[in-house]
């Protein structure tokens, strides 16, 4: 924890990690819930990928005022909005599943994506203030490691839950209760935490008076940085990559390996959960000796040939390759999040917002992967994927370099 500087950043540090986990096994969720409701409610791929339209959607509907509200009050108070609004889309879940309708249950996740948004807009730039500027893509990478073991719970949960009766069953949507409410209470609890814990309002390095401010100055700044916009369109890209394998992977394992079914390919998620984990920690741990822009790069190669090896259709082994490019994914969107807002001085508030946005990445490749999958097969409609881990190795290798226009 050194790098967290002073220790009186450690509680907030340690706070914040455990919202990171929590939202975590909330788009792991999601996944599961892709293939189950294709069974239960009889939708196609592509009207399962508005489930991670309603959710990603959220994020760019969100992320920009939640850094104006972020400005004008502080942190933490963005923050308790975030977790209310996240309990209540959880609790929405009891009602949609007595309704029974596809409709609802969107509606309940946009709320729920509504307060991850909230709550995601605010705990990345913060982690990165909360020490050290060196040592910002170091936390961050510490920070979403502890998403990836919330990532790891939703698959097992739900292909536990979900796909242990017959799909055609309403039981199976009654299922569905326990573990929202769950993660609604569990939201519940971390309200009353952080309202109860003062968090320190910490100033980005450089001239804070656009900080409190609305000056149109602080937006034009930040724009005519490069590597910032050029971040944001990778996140784009990248977050449309981990949405759609994550959304179709249970898909693809039931289609291309023999013998394996829904709760089976849900646990082979889980495990691509574990790698995505370890690809965290293990790159948490690596960049005390090499730089992140370098791991970027490498993660980056393996994941477009491990792409490659699923659009190969071959077998199980194109699944063990899945898995493998979860691990690749793993430090893609804290390293490329930080590379973009670094140096930014007092506009790193508002370069976060943006940032934030460009997570709808993730709610428009989904329905297209579904799309491409219901006309042709689901193999084909990794090409995305592919394209998308190209724009990431780009900006790795380019993109990244501070310029000013």
């Amino acid at each position: 924890m050194g790098r967290l500087g002073k220790q009186p950043y450690l509680l907030p540090f340690v706070l914040i990690t455990s919202l990171f986990f929590m939202w975590g096994f909330a788009i792991s969720m999601l996944d599961v819930l892709n293939k189950h409701f294709q069974d239960a409610l009889h939708v196609t791929k592509a009207q399962s990928g508005l489930i991670q339209l309603a959710v990603y959607g959220a994020y760019f509907l969100m992320a920009l005022p939640t850094g104006y509200f972020m400005q004008k009050y502080s942190y933490k108070r963005v923050i308790l909005v975030g977790l209310g609004l996240y309990a209540t889309g959880a609790f929405l879940f009891y009602p949609a599943t007595q309704i029974a309708t596809f409709e609802f249950f969107l509606m309940a996740l946009f709320v729920l994506g509504c307060g991850l948004a909230i709550i995601e807009t605010a705990a990345n730039p913060y982690v990165t203030v909360l020490g050290k500027p060196a040592g910002a893509a170091t936390r961050l990478n510490l920070a979403q490691s502890f998403n990836g073991l919330g990532v790891i719970l939703g698959p097992l949960i739900g292909g536990l839950l979900l796909f242990a009766g017959h799909p055609e069953d309403m039981v199976s949507l009654v299922s569905i209760r326990a573990p929202y409410l769950v993660i609604g209470m569990l939201a519940l609890s971390m309200l009353f935490v952080f309202y109860t814990v003062d968090l320190p309002e910490i100033q980005s390095e450089g001239n804070a008076s656009y900080e409190t401010t609305e000056d149109p100055r602080a937006t034009a700044s930040i724009f005519r940085q490069k590597h910032f916009v050029y971040g944001i369109v990778t996140l784009f890209f990248y977050v449309g990559a981990q949405a759609g394998v994550w959304a179709f992977f249970i898909n693809y394992a039931v289609e291309e390996a023999s013998g394996m079914t829904n709760q089976k390919a849900a646990f082979y998620l889980a495990a691509a959960m574990v790698a995505y984990t370890i690809g965290r920690f293990g790159g948490t741990w690596l960049m005390q000796y090499f730089s992140p822009r370098l791991l970027l790069l490498v993660y980056a190669v393996l994941a477009i040939l491990s792409i490659g090896v699923v659009l190969a259709q071959l077998g199980i082994v194109s699944v063990y390759a899945l898995i493998l490019s979860c691990f690749c994914m793993s430090i893609m969107f804290p390293t490329v999040f930080s590379l973009g807002i670094r140096e930014l001085g007092s506009g790193t508030k508002r370069a976060g917002s943006y940032m934030i946005m460009s997570i709808v990445g993730g709610a428009v490749f989904p329905p297209l992967m579904g799309w491409v999958a219901d006309a042709t097969q689901t193999s084909f409609a990794f090409f995305m994927p592919l394209i998308c881990f190209s724009v990431v190795l780009w900006y790795g290798w380019s993109g990244y370099k501070k310029r000013s226009v």
